[in-house]
């Protein structure tokens, strides 16, 4: 279902976030946590594309099993880094054969072994060009759905990591919105405040498609330590840090507070109207399940009441 048909009927979407597991073992345990999640009646799931498409075959293969297995309607993720035109072409030539509807296009990370990667090997710079360039195959017509792919983009609350004036982050969020782009969804924020604050900088910028808030509960001391350092700094409330250091030596009672914490920020994004709720579930089901069941409600359906 292309994402702008998604969006005219759930005046508010939950989505998951999935990445392709590369055993055996992780497979079955992904799948098993699919089958509960897909109790809630998610919106739509995203599949993750490791960096510099080191995953390009099992992102393909974990997005076609949940499209023919499943209930669900799955966005694969595609980026730019380490990548040539023609295989892009190839990509999404693939997803559009196998009925895809939607794309999330990202700029993306180098590989580890290739921290120092030259960008400028690459045919596509920036996720704008990532966008302009499949919003070209969607006006070829070879896509099943006369509009081709509907398009993703990433958003950054707290600010975009490799972009540290706020004033041009915000404008390369704008070309990609200018290129094509039909929704954004956010990196995870553990601060309100800081979504809402984006939202009112894309309405003054000129973006008016919908944004997706993006929430992962802390689930582990060194997990937050591990989020700040991927995401070049999250910013973590004081009123946050307080309640996990003080549980800190008890594993059960830090993943009860971050649970906690992300359910009273859906519960005040619900009440803000926000227009989606995106999960990053790291393959497991059981926060998400707690927050639904935090919120009150049984799946995704019950939130449109």
């Amino acid at each position: 279902m292309h994402i702008n048909d998604i969006f005219a009927a759930q005046p508010l979407t939950c989505s998951f976030e999935f990445f392709p597991p590369k055993t055996q073992k992780g497979a079955d345990a992904l799948y098993e946590s699919i089958t509960q999640l897909e109790t809630l009646k998610p919106a739509f799931v995203s599949v993750t594309y490791g960096a510099g498409g080191s995953t390009r075959e099992l992102t393909n293969d974990l997005v076609v099993r949940i499209k023919q297995t499943t209930t669900l309607h799955p966005i694969p993720h595609l980026t730019c880094v380490c990548h040539q035109e023609n295989e892009i072409a190839e990509i999404i030539e693939r997803y559009a054969g196998e009925g895809v509807s939607n794309l999330l296009a990202l700029g993306g990370d180098p590989p580890r072994d290739k921290a120092d990667w030259n960008r400028e090997q690459d045919a596509f710079r920036y996720a704008a060009d990532l966008v302009a360039f499949i919003r070209k195959f969607n006006d070829s017509g070879r896509h099943p759905d006369p509009r081709g792919f509907g398009i993703g983009v990433a958003g950054f609350p707290e600010g975009h990591p490799a972009t540290p004036n706020r004033l041009d982050e915000m404008d390369h969020l704008k070309a990609k919105v200018d290129a094509g782009a039909d929704y954004i969804c956010t990196q995870l924020f553990f601060s309100n405040a800081d979504f809402y604050d984006f939202c009112e900088r894309c309405e003054i910028a000129g973006i008016h498609v919908p944004i997706i808030a993006g929430i992962m509960p802390i689930s582990t001391v060194q997990g937050m330590k591990r989020m700040a350092e991927l995401s070049a700094g999250s910013r973590f409330p004081a009123r946050l840090l307080r309640r996990i250091y003080r549980v800190q030596d008890d594993p059960q009672a830090v993943e009860r507070v971050g649970i906690e914490w992300a359910s009273q920020q859906c519960a005040d994004l619900i009440d803000h109207q926000v227009k989606g709720i995106h999960f990053y579930t790291l393959n497991k089901s059981d926060a998400t399940r707690q927050i639904y069941a935090n919120l009150g409600v049984r799946d995704s359906a019950a939130l449109q009441e």
